[in-house]
């Protein structure tokens, strides 16, 4: 008895102690903390950025990846889209600094935790409006990456290959890179590549002056490489002529891709005779256009050197917005937007390649090639264009230094 006695006792103690905690008052938690309400003040925006647009904008758009005159030019198109309003119970945050955070985000990688310190931005919000301004951005932008479609505008990227890169009937390179993203949740091998790692798929078409003229991004990393083409939306586009391409222009690529009457990739490897040779060099002359830009790209934003620690749809737009602004900033800096060591260069007097930095930088970055498609059997015109090709190039469309380069 004297144990059941000691033991409802302790039960109502319990009991009572358990009542008494859940009828104390929580202690509220921080609104906002005290760091954070000196935004305006000790913030990045108002104080290391303003710093660098009055004193070093060298440093400037270094930091941004542009010049103050472009970035307030971006900031005015997308303003509308981004500014929230003033509430009763804060200030909503400046358009600017939101841009600054995710161009920032872009330029370097920087995790949300570290930007959080540099903007004094809390990095759940910071989560919560990088996806919006990325989408305002490329919607912003989305003008200087439209795919063409009259054969006047198809004809102006014909003249660009045929003049720098000798490819005439070029109107674009295409190619395809895994970029490497942190493993979605319970997604399983959906994502998982042939090099061991998790990625979404860039298919990209570029132009004779690195400028992407169409993307397809989103294909889980699993899928084959000739299986993304197949899908992708240019194909379909093309074999429906909706694009009104002009007859016998064609795509260049390499081994990933198959041989198509709209789309020459180089002859197999195997038992290669001179003239194949000089047509492999020739068309890979064209397509590195489209290497470079990947090249250019990562460079300049260096996001892509490590996996996307986000969402898999907010990394798509990540890729898109890097892409467009990609576009708009060739076009507006032309040559002054990467240096030119950063791409390659062929000295045709003496016959020598030197690779762009970027290939040397890819081998620690997260930008993985396509894996080589198996030869497959083409349709007869695809192989009489190619041969075609061939003979042109081994006759009166031969350049001087082709037979060096190909030794």
């Amino acid at each position: 008895m004297a144990k059941r006695e000691s033991a409802k006792i302790v039960c109502e103690l319990l009991i009572n102690e358990l009542q008494r905690l859940k009828n104390v008052k929580k202690k509220k938690r921080v609104w906002v903390r005290d760091w954070i309400k000196k935004r305006n003040t000790l913030g990045a925006t108002n104080n290391i950025c303003q710093e660098l647009s009055l004193e070093d904008q060298s440093s400037y758009r270094n930091f941004f990846r542009m010049d103050p005159s472009l970035h307030l030019y971006l900031l005015s198109k997308i303003k509308v889209a981004i500014q929230k309003e003033d509430t009763n119970m804060r200030l909503a945050i400046p358009a600017e600094c939101k841009l600054n955070v995710t161009l920032r985000f872009l330029a370097t990688g920087d995790s949300f935790s570290s930007l959080q310190y540099l903007f004094r931005i809390p990095k759940n919000t910071v989560s919560t409006f990088i996806p919006e301004v990325l989408d305002a951005i490329y919607s912003a932008l989305l003008d200087f990456l439209k795919v063409p479609n009259s054969i006047e505008e198809w004809k102006e990227i014909e003249k660009g290959f045929n003049e720098k890169w000798n490819f005439p009937g070029c109107i674009g390179a295409i190619d395809g890179k895994h970029m490497a993203i942190r493993a979605p949740m319970f997604s399983g091998s959906e994502y998982y590549n042939y090099k061991n790692s998790f990625s979404i798929i860039l298919m990209a078409v570029v132009d004779a002056n690195y400028c992407f003229r169409y993307i397809d991004i989103g294909a889980q990393g699993r899928h084959s490489d000739g299986g993304v083409f197949d899908h992708c939306s240019l194909r379909r586009m093309i074999e429906q002529n909706k694009l009104h391409i002009p007859e016998n222009f064609v795509f260049v690529g390499d081994e990933a891709f198959p041989l198509k009457s709209y789309l020459m990739r180089p002859y197999p490897r195997r038992e290669l005779n001179t003239d194949c040779k000089i047509f492999n060099y020739r068309l890979s002359r064209a397509r590195r256009t489209v290497e470079n830009a990947f090249g250019i790209l990562v460079s300049r934003f260096r996001v892509f050197e490590k996996p996307i620690a986000t969402s898999v749809p907010t990394a798509v737009k990540i890729v898109k917005t890097a892409c467009a602004l990609h576009n708009w900033l060739q076009t507006r800096y032309d040559s002054n937007y990467f240096s030119l060591g950063l791409i390659d260069k062929e000295d045709l007097e003496h016959y020598t390649f030197t690779p762009g930095s970027w290939r040397e930088e890819s081998k620690s970055n997260e930008l993985i090639q396509l894996q080589p498609l198996p030869p497959r059997f083409p349709d007869r015109n695809a192989r009489e264009l190619r041969n075609y090709y061939c003979n042109y190039f081994n006759g009166v469309g031969a350049v001087p230094w082709q037979n060096e380069i190909i030794r």
